[in-house]
């Protein structure tokens, strides 16, 4: 059984100034990062480990997530900035057998077009929200568009 927690970053500045890829979290983002790790925490779905965007809003959600559930720091993969949801299928597809749970940290729509693609279910996704999608595989490599089953949704503001 595999487990992957699907997290949209926290909530961004939009101020000028900013490229899009620099863009920090806002001090509203950082405590919503938190208090969703907190309620993750309370369920006990707690990630092995997180890949994230390599993008400052995520890298600052993800290391929120990682101090807050006491987990390693998470690894950056490049191509989830941008991607799409057969691109993240991809990279879902080379993840490591070695964790059976997995949290990836990345940016809409991709986050909220993976979930359709693999569940068939689209609540909407604002910054902060976690859904933990569950596989009845063994392997990272046999995950297909519907083949997941949403176990969990959650927002900062729920």
């Amino acid at each position: 059984m595999k487990k992957l927690l699907l997290v949209r970053h926290a909530k961004a500045t939009h101020e000028t100034g900013f490229v899009d890829f620099e863009r920090p979290l806002k001090p509203s983002g950082l405590q919503d990062a938190a208090i969703m790790a907190g309620r993750l925490k309370e369920h006990s779905w707690v990630p092995q480990v997180l890949v994230t965007s390599p993008a400052l809003r995520t890298l600052s959600t993800a290391n929120v997530l990682s101090q807050h559930l006491s987990i390693p720091k998470a690894e950056e993969i490049a191509g989830i900035y941008e991607a799409d949801e057969r691109q993240l299928l991809a990279i879902i597809n080379q993840l490591s057998n070695d964790h059976d749970f997995i949290g990836l940290v990345g940016h809409n729509p991709g986050i909220e077009q993976i979930l359709y693609y693999l569940t068939s279910t689209s609540p909407d996704i604002p910054p902060g929200a976690v859904a933990l999608v569950e596989f009845d595989t063994n392997t990272w490599e046999a995950i297909s568009p519907k083949t997941g089953k949403l176990i969990y949704y959650d927002t900062p503001k729920n």
